[in-house]
C-alpha cells in the first residue's frame, strides 16, 4: 500500500496544508529514501525515510504508517518516528527568508 507524499506530509502533520506540502515537494526540499523528490505524487510505503526542511530545520523521519486523515497531533504523531534530532539549517538568523514566501 502507498500513498502520495503531500498527502503523507500533510497527514504527519510536516506541512500545514496539502499544497504547500506539494509546493515543498516541488521547491526540491523533500527527500524521500535519499533521493529528491520534485513531484507530490511520489509514492510512499511504510518504511521509507524522508528528509523535509521545515522552517530553519531539517527533519529527518522514518514512516511507520500511512495513515487514513489529518487528524489531530497526536494521532499524527504515530505515523513516523524522528530518526535524527532536527539539524539547524547553516544559515544565519539574520539571512533567513521563509522558502515559500509570497512575492
Amino acid at each position: 500500500m502507498t500513498l502520495r507524499i503531500d498527502k503523507w506530509l500533510w497527514h504527519a502533520r510536516l506541512a500545514k496544508t496539502r499544497s504547500l506540502a506539494a509546493r515543498l515537494c516541488e521547491a526540491g526540499v523533500v527527500e524521500l529514501d535519499g533521493r529528491v523528490v520534485t513531484k507530490p505524487n511520489q509514492a510512499v510505503r511504510v518504511g521509507a525515510r524522508i528528509t523535509v526542511v521545515q522552517g530553519r530545520h531539517r527533519r529527518r523521519v522514518e514512516v511507520l504508517a500511512l495513515g487514513t486523515r489529518r487528524g489531530p497531533a497526536p494521532e499524527a504523531q504515530i505515523l513516523y518516528r524522528d530518526t535524527a534530532s532536527p539539524e539547524p539549517l547553516s544559515r544565519t538568523p539574520d539571512d533567513w527568508v521563509p522558502l515559500l514566501a509570497d512575492d
